[in-house]
């Protein structure tokens, strides 16, 4: 029996999302080997503080001119060019994810087709690869699969698993869990509580 059930979920998210949730993500855990207590509050924790608590699976490029300059200040050097991208998140995308990652030129449309989805956002022609034929799916030919519940979390245990991310989760290392899927510790207050959470939810249990 899973671990992962919608009572669980409950405790980090909506009824309504953690009904939708559950089958999925107890899949992706079963696949992914994500089944222990800590292996189970650590990735849900992760991917629920990733995704808004489990409501978004597609990257929000929707940004202003001055947001533009501040997080991408090579791409978007001043206002005036700021300007032309500004709150087209197609044209964003294939600005700033253009000749990296695998992707094309801004012109291929990469950038965009290829923008992050899922719970942990795969971003980028190269991880879709990677992905698709880990995986055997789909998501290079039709990357918007990766917005659907059973690829958005199985996306993610994917990350999961090539990023070892057990072993810290076996470590109950929450801060270093964080840093390998954010590259910081961004949020780590609201990961902290949610993995608190569900593991005072395990002990209830028992």
């Amino acid at each position: 029996m899973s671990l992962v059930t919608p009572e669980l979920l409950r405790t980090i998210t909506t009824p309504e999302l953690a009904d939708r949730w559950a089958e999925p993500l107890a899949a992706t855990c079963e696949r992914f080997e994500i089944n222990t207590p800590h292996r189970v509050a650590g990735f849900l924790s992760q991917t629920a503080h990733e995704s808004g608590g489990f409501k978004f699976v597609r990257e929000n490029l929707n940004y202003s001119a001055a947001s533009l300059m501040r997080v991408w200040p090579t791409r978007f050097p001043n206002l005036e060019v700021a300007q032309r991208y500004a709150m087209n998140p197609e044209k964003i995308a294939n600005r700033v994810y253009s000749d990296r990652m695998g992707n094309g030129d801004e012109a291929s449309g990469d950038g965009w087709k290829y923008i992050g989805r899922g719970l942990i956002q795969l971003t980028g022609k190269n991880n879709y690869v990677a992905y698709s034929l880990a995986c055997d799916n789909e998501a290079l030919v039709k990357p918007e699969i990766v917005e659907d519940p059973k690829y958005a979390a199985e996306s993610a245990g994917w990350f999961w698993s090539v990023n070892r991310l057990n072993g810290l989760a076996d470590a109950q290392d929450v801060p270093g869990m964080t840093r390998r899927i954010n590259g910081g510790t961004h949020g780590l207050d609201d990961r902290s509580t949610k993995y608190a959470e569900l593991i005072e939810y395990f002990n209830q249990k028992g």
